[in-house]
């Protein structure tokens, strides 16, 4: 390899982190030919990870620098959501502590890429893709080694789970979550509401938001929610919340009489 490569190369490890996966289509627009690319893998700078995507030869990639291309580099809305998020965030204890799951949400029109959904990334992958909440709204930047990742906030996190409800799931778990959520910021509460398309989620939030009676709920102003019309029903054999118009838990029913 010439002065000239070996330049390229330096440059190159050092303007990505380790622990991350480079895009071959990133490193093209980027200055480094496929023919390039292909002379780094036969020189054992990198090793693939699939077509489209390699690792520095025998560094540790979780998915985390796998996230880390596909949102820096490729520019996707992917994202870790959800309960995942949740536990990222310190804010899911009573969850999955082994975070055998990773919940991943995005926009319908992305795709997560083969290489992805081919490695063992010793998680079960649970790829949401809807179109239910802004791209653009309720994120928040998680380091991972060195090297920061894009996940939900909280409380978009919290709408993802609603959103997931009751199939994938439970709605009870929804509402020990909301009771930890003493802290939320109201104008973040707020966009995300206004903005979220589905009545049901919008509904069920607001409910479990007013049964934990959290402070920040009075700073909401609902008259610009839209929260549609008719009955929705979550379940089969819930109770009905007539405010709310929505079928519940029973548990989360009683638990309403009982503090009044």
């Amino acid at each position: 390899m010439n002065t000239s490569n070996e330049s390229k190369i330096n440059q190159l490890l050092r303007s990505v982190p380790a622990g991350t996966v480079l895009l071959s289509s990133w490193m093209k627009t980027n200055g480094y030919s496929l023919d390039l690319q292909r002379r780094y893998r036969n020189s054992n700078w990198f090793e693939s990870l699939g077509n489209g995507a390699m690792i520095r030869k025998g560094d540790s990639v979780s998915y985390e620098g796998a996230l880390f291309a596909l949102q820096k580099q490729a520019n996707l809305s992917i994202h870790i959501g959800g309960r995942s998020a949740l536990n990222l965030l310190g804010k899911a204890h009573f969850l999955e502590l082994s975070s055998q799951r990773l919940y991943l949400f995005g926009p319908t029109n992305e795709n997560l890429p083969q290489w992805f959904r081919d490695k063992d990334w010793g998680v079960e992958l649970l790829h949401t893709k809807s179109d239910f909440l802004p791209k653009n709204a309720g994120f928040t930047e998680f380091e991972s080694r060195d090297f920061s990742i894009r996940i939900s906030n909280p409380a978009r996190a919290l709408i993802e789970c609603l959103y997931l409800t009751p199939k994938k799931q439970s709605l009870l778990e929804c509402n020990e979550i909301m009771e930890s959520l003493t802290t939320l910021v109201p104008s973040t509460v707020q966009l995300l509401l206004e903005s979220c398309r589905s009545v049901m989620v919008k509904r069920l939030f607001l409910y479990l938001a007013e049964k934990a009676d959290h402070a920040w709920l009075r700073h909401i102003n609902l008259a610009e929610i839209d929260l549609g019309s008719g009955k929705r029903s979550i379940m089969a054999g819930g109770v009905y919340n007539a405010k709310y118009q929505i079928t519940v838990d029973k548990e989360l029913e009683e638990s309403n009489e009982q503090d009044v």
